[in-house]
C-alpha cells in the first residue's frame, strides 16, 4: 500500500471513529426516554388498534395489519407492519417500540453523514479545466479536503441527531412513520448523488487529476482515457439508471411509511439545480443534460400536475376545513410565522418552544393580525432571495435554505392539516444544518487557511466557539427533555408547564392523574386531576376531551356529575363541527356506558349526539348506533345510524360488519346476505376471513 493511500485510510478511520462517538452520545442522550409510555396519537394508531396486534403470523394477519391505519387514506402499510412486528416481539411494552425508533434515528444519522459528505465533496470539486498545481500540492490539497469533508459531515450528522426538535420522531412512537419514511428519502438522495457522479465521471477524473503534473500530461491522459472508455460500456448510462431507480423505488417505498416521502424528487431537483446544474460534464458547464431534465419532468412535474388536480377539489371544499379554525388563506398567512418559528426552534431552542402540543397557536387573520405575520413573510422572502443570489457563491448555504423551504411545501401550505407539529422538521432541520454548520465551522476549502477569506466578518475562533456552544446546548436540551419523556407523569407535568394555555397539554396532565389514581376517590391524584381538566375545559379553543374526562372520572368513581360539565360539552358540540377528538370523547363515554362502568344520564347523552349530528360524520353515526343499540335498547335507531355510517364510508369494513349483525338480529336475512356479499369485496388477502365466517354462521350459510 502506498503512503498516500495509508494517509487517506487513516483519515477515513478517524472520521468513522468520530461518527461512532456521535452515535454513542446520541444513544446516551436518548436512553432515559425509552422507559416512557404511550402518548396522544399512539392510542388510535397502536394501543387501541387491534389490527397491529396480531396473535399469529399469517397472510390475513399481515394484510389486516397493513391496512389498519386510521391516520391516512393511503394506510401507510409498511409503518403499520412495523408496529405489528414490534407487537409480536414485545407486546405493548413501549420500551421496545421506542428502542426501534432510536435505532432508526441512528441509522438516519449515518445516512445524513453520508449525504452531507457527498454534497460537500460535489461542491468542493476543483475546476478541471485549469489544472495548474503540482502533484505534491494536489495531493496535499486532497488530504486536507478529505479531512475537511469528514469533519463537516460528522458535525452536521451529530448536530442533526442531537437537535431537540427531532426528539418527537424518536420518543413519540407513532412518528416512526416520519423517521422510516426519511430512511428512504435519504437513501434515495444518496443513490441519486452517486448516479450523477458516475454520469459526470467524477471518480475517474479525480483520480486522474491527482496524478497529473502539467496541463499537457492531463490533456494527453484525458485523450487516452476517452479512447479507452469508448471501447467499453458508457459509465454514464449506469449512472442514469441509478438516478432513475433511486427516485422511483425510494419514493415508492417511503410513501408506504408516510406521504412526506413524496418530496424526494423535489429534494433531488434542488440538489441538481444548485450542485450539478443539469451539466453533462465537469468541463462543459453550458450544455444541459436532457436526460436529467426529462427525468424530473416525469418524476416531479407530471406528479405535481396530477396531484394538484386530485387535491384541489378537496382543498377548495368548505367541508375539508369545517373542523379547523382557519381557512386556506389564513393558513398560508399563519405558516409564514410558523416556518420562522421552526427555524428559531431548530437552531436556538428554548424549553417553552418545544412543548409538543401547539394547539394554543392562534391563526393569523391578516398581515398585521398579528404583526409577526408580515414579519414572517418578509423573512421568508429574504430566505428565497438568498437561495437564488448565493446559489453559485455559497452553494451549501443556498441548498440548505432550499431544502428547508422545500420540505415545508407539503405540510406548510394549503392542505387542511393542523398548523404546527415539531416532527415536520425531521428532514427540514438537515437543510438548516447544511447551511449553518459549514459557516460556523469556518473550514476553508484549501489547506492554506491564511489565503481563505471567511464568508462572515467574525473571527474564526468565535464562529467555532458558537458552533460548539450550540451543539452542547442541543445535546443538553434533548437530554433534559428525554429524561422527562422517561416517565408519563413527569412528561405530562413538564409539557403542561411548557404550554400552560394548551388545552391538550392540560388535558393530558389531568388524564395522567386519573390513571395514577386508579379511580380511587381517596387517592391524592384524584384531587390533582380536577384543576388541569377544568382549566382545559375553560379554554375556548379546546375540544370536549376535558369535559369527557371529568364526566368519565366521576362516573367511574360514583361521584356526582356537575351540570356545567354537560352544558359545556353540549355547547361546544353545537358551536362548531365535531373534530376527531370530539368523536373520540363520545366513543369513550359510549364504551364506558356499554360496559356498565359508567352510569350516564341518557337524556344528556342523546342531546350530545343530536347536537353533534348537526354535522354528521360516519364515525359519529356509528358511535350513536352503538349507544342506541346497546345502551338505549333502541334497535331501530341503532340500525338507522349504522346504515347512515355505511353510506358515508362504504369502504370501512367495520361499519358493514356491525350493520350485518344488526340486520341479522332484526330478522332481515336477505338484506344481510346482500350486505355480506358486498363485504366480501373488501377481503383483501383474507384479512376479513374470521369476520366473514362468523357472519356466515349467523346467517346459516355454511
Amino acid at each position: 500500500m502506498r503512503l498516500d493511500d495509508m494517509i487517506i485510510l487513516r483519515k477515513l478511520c478517524t472520521t468513522c471513529w468520530l461518527l461512532l462517538f456521535a452515535l454513542l452520545i446520541t444513544a446516551t442522550v436518548y436512553w432515559p426516554g425509552l422507559s416512557g409510555g404511550w402518548l396522544f396519537d399512539d392510542y388510535p394508531n397502536i394501543v387501541d388498534n387491534s389490527g397491529v396486534q396480531p396473535h399469529e403470523i399469517s397472510v390475513p394477519a399481515i394484510w389486516r395489519a397493513a391496512l389498519s391505519s386510521p391516520a391516512s387514506e393511503f394506510k401507510r402499510p409498511l409503518a403499520s407492519l412495523s408496529f405489528a412486528v414490534n407487537y409480536l416481539i414485545g407486546g405493548l411494552d413501549p420500551w421496545t417500540w421506542k428502542l426501534f425508533n432510536l435505532v432508526t434515528h441512528l441509522l438516519n444519522g449515518v445516512l445524513v453523514f453520508l449525504l452531507a459528505r457527498a454534497l460537500i465533496q460535489a461542491i468542493d470539486l476543483p475546476d478541471r479545466s485549469h489544472p495548474t498545481s503540482t502533484a505534491r500540492a494536489v495531493q496535499a490539497g486532497k488530504d486536507w479536503q478529505l479531512a475537511r469533508e469528514g469533519w463537516l459531515a460528522v458535525l452536521i450528522a451529530a448536530g442533526w441527531m442531537l437537535l431537540p426538535i427531532n426528539l418527537t420522531s424518536v420518543l413519540y412512537v407513532v412518528q416512526r412513520e416520519e423517521s422510516l419514511a426519511n430512511v428512504f428519502v435519504l437513501l434515495g438522495l444518496l443513490c441519486y448523488m452517486t448516479g450523477r457522479r458516475r454520469m459526470l465521471h467524477i471518480g475517474a477524473t479525480e483520480s486522474h487529476f491527482s496524478e497529473s503534473v502539467s496541463t499537457q500530461e492531463h490533456e494527453s491522459r484525458s485523450t487516452e482515457a476517452a479512447q479507452t472508455s469508448a471501447s467499453r460500456k458508457d459509465p454514464a448510462l449506469g449512472g442514469l439508471w441509478l438516478c432513475c431507480a433511486s427516485l422511483i423505488l425510494c419514493t415508492s417505498m417511503g410513501l408506504m411509511f408516510k406521504e412526506t416521502a413524496v418530496m424526494l424528487p423535489l429534494y433531488a431537483f434542488l440538489i441538481e439545480w444548485i450542485v450539478f446544474r443539469l451539466k453533462t460534464s465537469l468541463t462543459n458547464r453550458a450544455k444541459t443534460d436532457r436526460r436529467i431534465a426529462a427525468l424530473f419532468v416525469f418524476m416531479l412535474l407530471l406528479p405535481l400536475i396530477v396531484g394538484s388536480i386530485w387535491l384541489l377539489p378537496r382543498v377548495l371544499s368548505p367541508a375539508g376545513w369545517a373542523t379547523h379554525s382557519f381557512n386556506p388563506g389564513t393558513r398560508l398567512l399563519s405558516e409564514a410565522r410558523i416556518l420562522c418559528d421552526y427555524l428559531v426552534w431548530t437552531l436556538f431552542p428554548l424549553p417553552h418552544n418545544l412543548s409538543f402540543y401547539h394547539d394554543e397557536f392562534m391563526a393569523s387573520t391578516g398581515l398585521l393580525s398579528p404583526w409577526t405575520t408580515l414579519a414572517g413573510i418578509l423573512c421568508l422572502a429574504v430566505l428565497v432571495a438568498l437561495m437564488f443570489t448565493l446559489r453559485r457563491k455559497q452553494p451549501l448555504l443556498a441548498l440548505g435554505i432550499a431544502l428547508y423551504l422545500g420540505c415545508h411545501l407539503l405540510t406548510g401550505t394549503i392542505l387542511p392539516l393542523e398548523l404546527v407539529y415539531e416532527h415536520r422538521n425531521y428532514f427540514a432541520s438537515f437543510g438548516l444544518l447544511l447551511a449553518v454548520v459549514p459557516l460556523l465551522a469556518a473550514m476553508p476549502t484549501e489547506m492554506r487557511a491564511s489565503a481563505h477569506k471567511s464568508a462572515t466578518p467574525l473571527p474564526t475562533w468565535l464562529l467555532r466557539a458558537l458552533l460548539a456552544c450550540l451543539v452542547f446546548w442541543w445535546a443538553a436540551s434533548t437530554a433534559n427533555t428525554a429524561y422527562a419523556w422517561g416517565d408519563p407523569l413527569r412528561l405530562a407535568q413538564e409539557l403542561a408547564s411548557r404550554a400552560p394555555d394548551s388545552p391538550r397539554a392540560q388535558y393530558e396532565l389531568g388524564r395522567t392523574y386519573i390513571i395514577y389514581s386508579h379511580y380511587d376517590p381517596a387517592s391524592p391524584y384524584t384531587q390533582l386531576a380536577y384543576a388541569p381538566l377544568e382549566r382545559a375545559a375553560a379554554l375556548p379553543q379546546s375540544s370536549i376531551l376535558p369535559q369527557q374526562a371529568l364526566i368519565f372520572m366521576n362516573s367511574r368513581m360514583g361521584l356526582p356529575l356537575k351540570a356545567q360539565w354537560w352544558d359545556s360539552l353540549i355547547a361546544k358540540l353545537g358551536a362548531r363541527p365535531p373534530g376527531v377528538q370530539d368523536e373520540s370523547s363520545l366513543v369513550a363515554l359510549v364504551e364506558c356506558a356499554r360496559e356498565g362502568a359508567c352510569s350516564l344520564p341518557s337524556d344528556r347523552m342523546v342531546k350530545a349526539f343530536e347536537t353533534a349530528l348537526a354535522h354528521p360524520t360516519p364515525r359519529l353515526e356509528a358511535t350513536y348506533s352503538d349507544y342506541a343499540w346497546n345502551v338505549l335498547d333502541d334497535h331501530a335507531l341503532g340500525l338507522q345510524m349504522i346504515e347512515a355510517a355505511v353510506q358515508g364510508a362504504p369502504s370501512e369494513p367495520a361499519y358493514q360488519v356491525t350493520m350485518i349483525r344488526m340486520l341479522t338480529a332484526q330478522g332481515q336475512r336477505q338484506e344481510a346476505i346482500k350486505a355480506l356479499d358486498r363485504l366480501r369485496l373488501f377481503n383483501t388477502g383474507g384479512r376479513l376471513d374470521g369476520q366473514l365466517d362468523e357472519l356466515s354462521n349467523r346467517l346459516d350459510l355454511h
